[in-house]
């Protein structure tokens, strides 16, 4: 039976995967650290980190995000930290003879320009958007390192590209947190003051995809199992909704009867963002659960820890 090293196993989606694996493979088999058990920025780190725990598969998660907000204001923080847990990821697994890593990294890698639905061919087609460029390129150095240690070392490894995620255990902060978490926030919390009309940036016209993180962590058993090697793969749905279609779901989901006020003076950025699912589809994997449904999750479990104080959720 592999033994399955789980790295950020604490954060977003580590929590959706590491009960998953564990009810599949047995506990015994399934190890999650986070940034409490060793600094992944640290290459000795790593090293002890593999050392100690000896896996055969390395599912690598972690990785330091935020918000657009957050990556305006600390690009180079952004850039260097997660070049470093990239490159630590792929040297150390090799150097320790680990028999597979999996490595999920963002669709906002994505060139800035790419035309929707939106296709792993496009990915050196351009410059990734300004905004988190930084962050983004420091994780498009996993698609060169996949390559280049498997061909120099035989590390077999998967890139994967999951599209906007969402679901429990999500990032909620104010300054922090996506499109989702922060609509979600910012209804409940209108309505548990009284608010009648929410403002909200742009037209609402842009079209996004959207995929909840738990279906996202039930693929990984394939890609576990299955000797894939055709390059970096989107994991998302492949429809779209619009910004204004998705906040006005979210408000009818928590109750929110309030106006929404659009500020068309304020940017739409990128008009259509959808990711190409064919080859994803091509493999016979697909994704269960609708929006509504992943929603109405996401919305129940932010009300049930919800906190009135300080970043807003009582873990």
């Amino acid at each position: 039976m592999s033994r399955i090293l789980v790295s950020g196993a604490h954060g977003f989606l580590g929590r959706h995967l590491l009960p998953l694996l564990g009810d599949r493979y047995g506990a015994d088999n399934v190890i999650g650290v986070g940034r409490d058990d060793y600094d992944l920025t640290s290459a000795s780190e790593f090293d002890r980190m593999l050392t100690e725990l000896q896996p055969d598969t390395v599912i690598h998660l972690a990785a330091y995000v935020g918000g657009i907000g957050a990556n305006q204001r600390f690009p180079a923080d952004f850039f260097f930290t997660n070049t470093l847990l990239t490159v630590h990821a792929f040297h150390t697994a090799a150097k320790h003879g680990v028999k597979k890593l999996i490595f999920p990294m963002g669709g906002c890698s994505y060139p800035g320009q790419a035309v929707s639905p939106i296709k792993e061919a496009e990915m050196w087609n351009g410059y990734p958007q300004p905004e988190s460029a930084p962050y983004s390129i420091a994780k498009k150095l996993g698609i060169v390192a996949s390559e280049a240690f498997n061909r120099q070392f035989g590390l077999r490894s998967v890139v994967l590209i999951p599209g906007n995620m969402y679901g429990e255990f999500d990032n909620f902060r104010i300054d922090e947190s996506h499109v989702i978490p922060a609509m979600v926030r910012r209804f409940h919390e209108a309505n548990l003051r009284g608010i009648g009309k929410i403002h909200m940036w742009g037209t609402g016209k842009p079209i996004r995809d959207f995929i909840y993180a738990g279906d996202v962590a039930s693929l990984f058993p394939y890609f576990i199992d299955q000797d894939y090697d055709q390059g970096p793969l989107n994991i998302s749905s492949g429809s779209g909704i619009s910004v204004r279609e998705l906040a006005d779901t979210i408000a009818e989901l928590t109750g929110f009867s309030g106006d929404i006020e659009w500020d068309t003076d304020k940017p739409d950025g990128q008009m259509e963002k959808i990711f190409s699912t064919d080859k994803m589809n091509a493999l016979g994997l697909s994704t269960a659960t609708s929006l509504r449904e992943g929603l109405q999750r996401t919305i129940d479990w932010f009300i049930t820890n919800y906190a009135d104080e300080g970043d807003g959720i009582r873990l």
